[in-house]
C-alpha cells in the first residue's frame, strides 16, 4: 500500500512508529527550579556525534498543567541540563511507570520506585543502578513543524557506566539487555548479538 500522511492511512493503528524499529529509549531526567525531580521515556532518541560525545531526544505533545510542552522540556529550557539514563530489562516496569501523565510537582523517581543520585557534572539526578546515564548540556533546541514538537541536542559532559557491566573492556549489552521501543504498545528487548566485519576493515 501506499498513503500520504496528510490524507491518513486507513488502518486501525498508525503504522510510522512501527516502521521505525527498534528504537532505543532515552530515560530523560531533569530538574525544576524547585529543585523536583522528573523523569520520563523518549523513544524518539539517539547518539548524534563522537567529538564531542552529543545525544537527542524529540519531544512531542502538551501537558495540561505545562501549556505547550511536557515537563521534561520546561525543567530543561529552564536549566539548560538532562540526563539520559538507559533502560535494562530488569527496569521495564519502572520505565513504564515514568511515563504516566502526572502532576508537574510530582517527583517520577518516587513513584516509580527508584532511587535518584546527583550527576558529577551537572545539577540533575540520575537513575541508581541504571546500567549507564549519560549526563548532557544542551547544544539547542529546535522547534519542528506541528504541535509542541521540539528536539533537544546535548553535549555529553559525564558518563556513567555499572561495573558488572564491563567485561573485557567492553561496555556489554548483553549484561544487562536494553529495551527498545517498537510501534504500538510493543517492546523488544536485545539478547543476541552478532558482528559483520567492515568491507574497509
Amino acid at each position: 500500500m501506499f498513503y500520504r500522511p496528510e490524507d491518513g492511512h486507513g488502518l486501525p493503528h498508525n503504522p510510522f512508529n512501527a516502521i521505525i524499529t527498534p528504537r532505543p529509549i532515552g530515560w530523560i531526567s531533569s530538574r525544576d527550579g524547585d529543585g523536583i525531580n522528573n523523569l520520563a521515556p523518549y523513544s524518539f532518541f539517539n547518539g548524534v556525534a563522537y567529538e564531542p560525545p552529543q545525544v537527542m531526544f524529540a519531544s512531542t505533545g502538551t501537558k495540561p498543567d505545562q501549556g505547550d510542552t511536557k515537563d521534561s522540556m520546561a525543567n530543561i529550557e529552564a536549566t539548560g541540563v538532562f540526563c539520559v539514563n538507559i533502560v535494562e530489562y530488569a527496569q521495564r516496569d519502572a520505565m513504564n511507570a515514568s511515563s504516566a501523565t502526572l502532576p508537574r510537582e510530582t517527583d517520577e523517581f518516587a513513584h516509580a520506585g527508584l532511587t535518584p543520585v546527583e550527576c558529577e557534572t551537572i545539577d540533575c539526578a540520575r537513575i541508581e543502578g541504571a546500567p549507564a546515564a549519560l549526563e548532557c548540556k544542551v547544544t539547542q533546541i529546535v522547534t519542528l513543524p506541528g504541535e509542541a514538537n521540539r528536539v533537544v541536542f546535548g553535549e555529553v559532559t559525564g558518563i556513567n557506566l555499572r561495573d558488572d557491566c564491563l567485561r573485557d573492556g567492553k561496555f556489554d549489552v548483553t549484561t544487562f539487555q536494553p529495551v527498545a521501543r517498537l510501534g504500538y504498545r510493543d517492546y523488544s528487548v536485545v539478547r543476541d548479538l552478532f558482528s559483520l566485519k567492515r568491507p574497509d576493515d
